[in-house]
């Protein structure tokens, strides 16, 4: 069969038909081509969130728009994963902690401790619950793993107790004598006194970034912003509420807003903890103490302890959706979330009780009776990296 050779301007004329033929397919000549194995047209890829440099020291964090990533339901630090669930209950008028089965809602221990135990706070490296004995003035270490409590440390005006996010060094919220105390995070080494001239300092929580840090002054009715690397105090300010008595503090998910509990306000106090402006009261209930976020970050459980009942604010839609009101009454205060994040644990301060709440629900599933007086109680272990102290902000 005898071949035809096409002219060179020919060949080169139909190879530029061909390309320009390909290069249309699928176009219809109207926008992008398809991106090769796709069904549309490419898309850029969107750059994530940078991370805001973090106190030197600090674990990571695990994601920019929500600081409590690492405490999802019983995601357990190998440190943790081994001790048995129990509820600590510090019973300020009886000098004791209560220690509580959650699964048979039972107390199954009492451990003597010293005069006025107040909260009890996991440590740091999550090895230790420290019980805070603010008139007894020491710190008494209980061993999570056996439930033993160990020799007292000698601690001044322990009304609670928190840790910085690089572990570096524990904060004492030295209420009575007027001081921040940072002290070694093993040892309780006194490191630095920080005097204040606000009344009662009592809660605190952390930027995103552990930078600093915001405390409530419960007596005088004021906030103040500190510096967490420096140990200084940055800011200060008085409530706008005659009468205020801050609480609770805690941050958003996303890092950007505090929220602080004031039992004389009857609600939470909602500003920007980087501008530290006034703040904006959202009422939630009769004598809003405490503060605890659910374990998928949504919600926030806010208790009203005046009036018996808990508050619940939803984070994504930025309001309270929910109220649960315990049946026969109570003073719910402090507590914490069940590893799970099915139940709520709150002590009864002046019913000398401890009341478990279904979080899905609100029902109520047990009422304990302890000692006189409980307070701040411990939930045992829980999801997270680190402790920030208090009865349990995990990260």
């Amino acid at each position: 069969m005898k071949t035809t050779r096409l002219p060179r301007k020919a060949t080169v004329l139909l190879a530029g038909l061909v390309l320009a033929a390909l290069a249309g397919c699928g176009s219809a000549g109207k926008g992008p081509a398809e991106a090769l194995g796709t069904k549309g047209p490419a898309k850029p890829v969107k750059a994530a969130p940078a991370l805001p440099p973090g106190l030197p020291g600090m674990p990571p964090v695990l994601d920019p728009n929500d600081v409590y990533a690492a405490d999802r339901p019983n995601r357990l630090s190998p440190v943790v994963k081994d001790f048995p669930s129990r509820v600590y209950v510090p019973n300020t008028n009886s000098n004791t902690v209560s220690v509580i089965d959650p699964a048979t809602y039972k107390v199954i221990d009492t451990i003597p401790v010293g005069v006025q135990p107040q909260h009890v706070v996991p440590s740091w490296d999550l090895k230790t619950l420290w019980v805070n004995n603010n008139r007894g003035h020491t710190l008494t270490p209980i061993n999570p793993a056996t439930g033993e409590a160990g020799k007292p440390v000698e601690v001044h005006d322990p009304y609670n107790l928190y840790f910085t996010p690089n572990g570096k060094y524990a904060i004492v919220m030295a209420s009575m004598d007027k001081e921040l105390v940072f002290r070694d995070a093993h040892t309780m080494d006194r490191v630095k006194t920080v005097p204040v001239t606000c009344y009662g300092v009592n809660h605190a929580d952390f930027s995103a970034d552990g930078r600093y840090f915001i405390v409530s002054c419960e007596f005088s009715g004021e906030l103040l912003k500190v510096d967490t690397e420096r140990m200084e105090v940055i800011g200060q300010q008085k409530l706008p509420f005659e009468g205020a008595m801050p609480q609770d503090v805690k941050v958003s998910p996303d890092g950007k807003t505090f929220y602080v509990a004031d039992m004389m306000a009857h609600g939470m106090w909602v500003l920007s903890g980087d501008k530290f402006e006034t703040p904006k009261l959202l009422p939630t209930g009769k004598g809003c103490h405490g503060l605890y976020v659910s374990r998928d970050s949504k919600e926030m459980y806010v208790s009203n302890r005046g009036e018996g009942t808990i508050s619940v604010f939803n984070f994504p839609e930025n309001k309270l959706t929910k109220k649960w009101t315990l049946p026969d009454g109570g003073s719910p205060d402090m507590g914490g979330v069940s590893a799970d994040g099915k139940v709520l644990w709150l002590s009864g301060r002046y019913n000398s009780e401890v009341y478990a709440i279904d979080t899905q629900t609100g029902r109520q599933l047990a009422r304990i009776p302890v000692g006189g007086g409980p307070h701040g109680l411990a939930v045992y272990p829980q999801p997270g990296r680190y402790s920030l102290g208090h009865t349990g902000i995990f990260r």
